[in-house]
């Protein structure tokens, strides 16, 4: 299918054109939807918005365009996301590269972002640190909108610390602070004191629900980033009680939790006893998927 369609790339090649030879790729697994999931992947292979194929039918593209929108295609057959498929990802304004190497942004993790910004936008300055960085989408956003001096992004896996730095590199223009990468568990790799905000998407599901997972989470996305021991609950634990220790009076600690254990994370902050003002909050669906605190002037 893909050398049929190289052939087709001469003067009549268009975005139209293209997105026609993709939903043949993708028809056998999409069916009716096929040319519908072409153009939203041709968007996302060119930073566009979803509707940007369909108006740009008549827009020429190059013999590279067309071979790399085949192969996003096959991809997308052969069952990748979207997003692994066009190996990027929109992120609040951000266009991101990703792959299977860390997880897919999603809603929630840029909802998580508004609750950082809106809880410190009376301050500024200081070291906000973003745990298990992954594509290095938070520490990203929070260094391109928020106010601080540096952003720190930590992560144990050096393959999703590779994606990470090559989106530092192609973000860097609308940066306001500076991102540095390091590689360790959850804050271990970082000694700075005090911290002004520690912000996490941490892995949260427990081992055992692994089967209960779409496919195209479960076979596709790095179980790291996925699974937790504990029922899904202990990188949770250890990162409340390591932020106990790095966060400064009042700094901020502020989780993305599986709604299902909202209140078993609220928990653990509560009874750590370093933190004032905790709360659950709920994402755009209703869900209690955030959990919030301050930390204390002096632990109890």
């Amino acid at each position: 299918m893909a050398d049929a369609g190289a052939a087709s790339t001469t003067s009549e090649a268009s975005v139209g054109a293209l997105a026609a030879a993709m939903a043949e790729v993708l028809a056998p697994r999409m069916g009716e939807s096929a040319l519908r999931e072409a153009r939203e992947l041709l968007a996302a292979l060119h930073d566009m918005p979803r509707h940007w194929a369909a108006v740009a039918h008549g827009a020429p593209v190059s013999a590279d365009d067309w071979t790399r929108g085949l192969r996003a295609a096959e991809r997308r057959a052969a069952g990748a996301p979207l997003q692994y498929a066009a190996g990027r990802a929109a992120f609040r304004d951000l266009a991101l590269d990703v792959d299977e190497r860390v997880l897919i942004p999603r809603p929630e993790t840029e909802q998580l972002v508004d609750v950082v910004l809106d809880a410190l936008r009376e301050t500024a300055g200081g070291i906000a640190v973003d745990v298990g960085t992954g594509s290095g989408a938070i520490a990203l956003a929070l260094a391109s909108e928020g106010r601080f001096d540096r952003v720190l992004a930590t992560d144990l896996s050096t393959d999703a610390l590779a994606v990470a730095g090559a989106n530092v590199a192609k973000c860097r223009d609308v940066l306001r602070a500076p991102v540095e990468l390091r590689a360790g568990s959850l804050l271990g790799p970082v000694p700075e004191r005090p911290l002004r905000a520690v912000v996490s998407n941490p892995p949260y599901i427990a081992w055992a629900e692994r089967d209960l997972l779409p496919a195209s989470v479960r076979d596709w996305e790095p179980p790291v980033a996925l699974f937790a021991d504990g029922e899904g609950m202990a990188a949770t634990a250890r990162l409340v009680r390591e932020a106990a220790g790095a966060l400064g009076a009042a700094g901020l600690l502020a989780l993305e939790v599986d709604s299902r254990r909202a209140s078993l994370a609220a928990e653990l902050v509560a009874t750590a006893g370093a933190f004032e003002q905790v709360r659950v909050l709920l994402d755009l669906t209703g869900r209690e998927r955030f959990v919030v605190a301050t930390r204390r002037e002096e632990s109890r």
